[in-house]
């Protein structure tokens, strides 16, 4: 019902910046909060930043003043804007979107990102 595309993912210097975008396809009208998650080796999958249809944004502590979620409900599509990497911010990131209507959270295939000099 809901297709999500990673990517942006990637090798980055401690301190550097990625974007990372995932594309939604299917029944996007269904879906409203959008985030990303990220599962590092050997921990559990946690919540990196969410956001609302309107676009209100909740964040992890761990990356309050360095990542900047967005969204464009035209494009399917939403951003995670990070800066400041660090070696802790190393993981594979997923998309994920949640729909009301079907009752069900989507999730993407995930991009790997490794912050590392």
């Amino acid at each position: 019902q809901v297709q999500l595309v990673e990517s942006g993912g990637g090798l980055v210097q401690p301190g550097g910046s990625l974007r990372l975008s995932c594309a939604g396809s299917g029944s996007m009208f269904a879906i409203s909060t959008m985030g990303w998650s990220c599962q590092a080796p050997g921990k559990q999958r946690e919540l990196v930043a969410l956001i609302s249809r309107a676009g209100a944004t909740n964040y992890a502590n761990s990356v309050k003043g360095r990542f900047t979620i967005s969204r464009d409900n035209a494009k399917n599509t939403v951003y995670l804007q990070m800066n400041g990497l660090k070696p802790e911010d190393t993981a594979v990131y997923y998309c994920n979107a949640y729909s009301p209507y079907y009752r069900t959270d989507y999730w993407g295939q995930g991009t790997q990102v490794t912050v590392s000099s």
